[in-house]
């Protein structure tokens, strides 16, 4: 893959310096994340790390001391499932890096692919996000994802966990619809769609027994670089993710599981509430992806999309909550969590779902997620709920204890059109 740079930031973002100074936020309403509230609770950040928590912190003499009076304070956001930096704009073919051709690519890194320069990143930590997984796309084993911080240089310097995991789309198991069929004189495809998607199946397969056998080798002549990549899922150092919707495809899944011990998440499984026992029996969790959406099937409810996570949250699964709109490209995450509130979830258990859970599914909640002693300061302070867009009005943000800049395009373009329109 190769970075593509013709669409740069704004020019005068700089992403922050390593912290020199200890901050201290001091008084805030903390929300950390596994369901506890700590009011008028200050919290001491020492070289990027959470070093204290508590209502008698004090701040040292060199300090840089935030007041949150009044405020909420909360582990930085995590999406979980995303193109940023590897797809600008959609119609530009420059600007989009976000899929390789052929259907094996488990040697492709979206980590290397990863513009700093995008200008969607800043507009991200606006509303929260401090981490993303950033996920390469297309054929049958798309490659490795990573884990990035938002406020880097180049590629390097935004690697918070590389090569986390391989993403392996499941061939559909059902015939997808297409409502536009008859307006647009498509021809319906022949055959059977799901004797054609098993058959896809044990393709995948086959190619995972190749590598389970190349990897018991002790050494080869020569290097076969597909089956090398996937050498980390047999030795659960990677997990594979699953891109799946129907509960046909689920269950082909939990077979992946069942044949070579792979570490499972599922990506999408719009229809996982329907066997959520059997997930959480495998200890299989879910990446939903777009909430605000219409349901999968054309017999489900209009409402089901909304109401999976507290279905999910019920049955006792892992899951966590993501958005991957092509058009608010993330910067929906807080209010899709906030929409899973109003059908089921407590406010505590949707902030879990795009912190904590979503950390734990990662493989870095023993970094983040959460504000504890230890980990990383990755934290965002809000004037109100950060799960309601009208109050969701983020003041501060830390990336590993560097106070990050809050400019983005979008407050440029409202300070420049107030002065055309000379709006006081």
């Amino acid at each position: 893959m190769m970075i593509c740079n013709m669409l740069v930031a704004q020019d005068d973002v700089y992403p922050a310096k390593k912290q020199t100074s200890p901050i201290l936020i001091k008084n805030g309403m903390v929300h950390v994340g596994n369901g506890q509230i700590l009011n008028n609770t200050s919290i001491e950040v020492k070289d990027g790390k959470i070093t204290a928590i508590g209502a008698n912190v004090s701040a040292s003499s060199n300090s840089i001391t935030v007041d949150a009076s009044g405020k909420h304070v909360y582990p930085g956001l995590i999406l979980s499932n995303s193109n940023l930096g590897l797809l600008e704009v959609p119609s530009v073919r420059a600007t989009v890096d976000a899929t390789e051709i052929g259907e094996y690519n488990p040697s492709v890194r979206s980590l290397v692919a990863y513009n700093t320069d995008s200008r969607v990143i800043n507009t991200l930590k606006t509303t929260g996000v401090t981490l993303a997984n950033i996920v390469p796309q297309g054929g049958k084993i798309s490659g490795s994802s990573s884990i990035v911080q938002l406020d880097a240089w180049n590629w390097e310097d935004a690697a918070y966990a590389a090569d986390n995991g391989i993403h392996m789309n499941m061939p559909a198991l059902y015939a997808r619809p297409n409502r536009f069929a008859a307006f647009l004189g498509t021809p319906t495809p022949q055959g059977d769609p799901i004797k054609k998607g098993l058959e896809e199946i044990e393709e995948i397969k086959q190619f995972f027994r190749e590598a389970k056998a190349y990897g018991s080798q002790p050494s080869h002549e020569k290097t076969n670089l597909k089956f090398a990549s996937v050498q980390g899922l047999f030795t659960k150092k990677q997990k594979l993710f699953i891109h799946c919707d129907v509960v046909r495809e689920i269950l082909a899944a939990i077979d992946f599981k069942k044949e070579f011990g792979f570490d499972i998440v599922l990506i999408g499984a719009s229809e996982s509430h329907q066997i959520a026992d059997l997930l959480k029996q495998h200890s299989i969790p879910v990446i939903l992806n777009q909430m605000h959406s219409l349901p999968t099937m054309e017999d489900d409810g209009v409402d089901q999309p909304y109401k999976l996570p507290y279905q999910l949250q019920k049955a006792g699964v892992l899951f966590a909550i993501n958005d991957e709109d092509g058009q608010h490209r993330g910067k929906n995450l807080p209010f899709n969590a906030g929409t899973a509130v109003a059908y089921g979830l407590t406010k505590e258990e949707a902030l879990s779902a795009i912190t904590l859970n979503a950390a734990k599914i990662l493989g870095i909640a023993d970094r983040t997620g959460s504000i504890e002693v230890g980990k990383d300061a990755n934290i965002v302070i809000s004037d109100g709920d950060i799960l309601d867009m009208r109050s969701n009005k983020i003041s501060n943000v830390l990336i590993q204890g560097r106070m990050v800049d809050l400019t983005d395009k979008h407050k440029q373009l409202y300070e420049r059109y107030k002065g055309k329109y000379d709006i006081k």
